[in-house]
């Protein structure tokens, strides 16, 4: 199924992220866990992807698995990071014709080691580009990514809702939110992305959070921020790990009621290939 056309349902579509290990024994966890959240029906889930070598590979073969033995919906992460047009070209056929139709087209973050993106020659500079290329030679339902925060490099509100726009017009269908721990700026962003002429599905993704040293490494490195009140609620239980489960847990599922409220056309679960407490979040949501 094309996940663009479970928007028009008429309610919230619920989805999953997870991104692919790095062993064969670490991706037959991750099946079984995918396999359990199968229980909880969710309309489809997603697996992030690394430029080049296994975990490429096992991105493929990890989206076309879940599809073909576990029978959900899945989407493939695809990026412009280390691939020249014809390579892209390439991993894209091999998903379209293992049965994937759902991608989301990515520009990707700089290689480890890094600072800035660099495109290789014969590559793709912008996640647009790499929209307009995959509606031109394909058929897939393509997602794009978004930053009610803005984009950690370009700190500038209008300036990159233009570059968004862009995207949106080369082809994307649906968009997902970076992670956010405050609605106001999800409700901003999208009275902001609708008077610049978004009108596609703009869904709201979310991170429960079970450790605080390491949400606060993640909101670092994406520019997001953990709100003040929520920030001190961890801080005063950090040493408890249950305690930091049910706070993560209590402020999620607060958040993506409030979303649903309001007219998010759904919630994106960033997992970190963890289904506790997406699973614990999301069975709230369903009472």
């Amino acid at each position: 199924m094309r996940i663009r056309d479970l928007f028009d349902l008429g309610r919230p579509v619920f989805s999953f992220e997870f991104f692919p290990p790095k062993d064969d024994s670490g991706v037959d966890a991750l099946f079984g866990r995918i396999q359990e959240l199968r229980r909880l029906r969710p309309d489809f889930v997603s697996v992030t992807y690394g430029a080049g070598g296994s975990t490429r590979d096992r991105t493929i073969a990890l989206v076309s698995r879940i599809q073909r033995e576990i029978g959900l919906t899945a989407m493939a992460h695809l990026t412009c990071v280390g691939h020249t047009k014809e390579e892209l070209a390439a991993v894209a056929q091999t998903l379209h014709d293992a049965g994937v139709r759902n991608v989301l087209a990515l520009r990707g973050d700089p290689p480890k080691g890094e600072s800035a993106f660099r495109a290789v020659e014969g590559g793709f500079r912008y996640a647009s580009e790499l929209v307009g290329f995959l509606e031109e030679n394909f058929d897939f339902c393509v997602g794009g990514a978004c930053y009610p925060e803005t984009h950690v490099e370009c700190r500038d509100h209008a300036l990159d809702l233009a570059h968004l726009k862009i995207k949106v017009d080369a082809g994307v269908d649906f968009l997902v939110t970076q992670l956010f721990f405050d609605n106001a700026d999800y409700f901003r962003f999208v009275d902001s992305a609708r008077a610049a002429g978004i009108t596609v599905p703009i869904v709201p993704g979310l991170m429960p959070v079970t450790n605080l040293e390491q949400i606060q490494r993640f909101t670092k490195m994406c520019g997001a921020k953990l709100p003040e009140p929520l920030l001190k609620r961890l801080e005063r239980c950090a040493g408890d790990p249950v305690e930091v489960f049910r706070v993560g847990c209590d402020h999620a599922t607060a958040q993506a009621r409030e979303l649903l409220d309001r007219g998010a056309p759904g919630v994106h679960f960033y997992t970190l290939n963890r289904s506790t407490a997406t699973r614990e979040v999301y069975k709230r949501l369903l009472e």
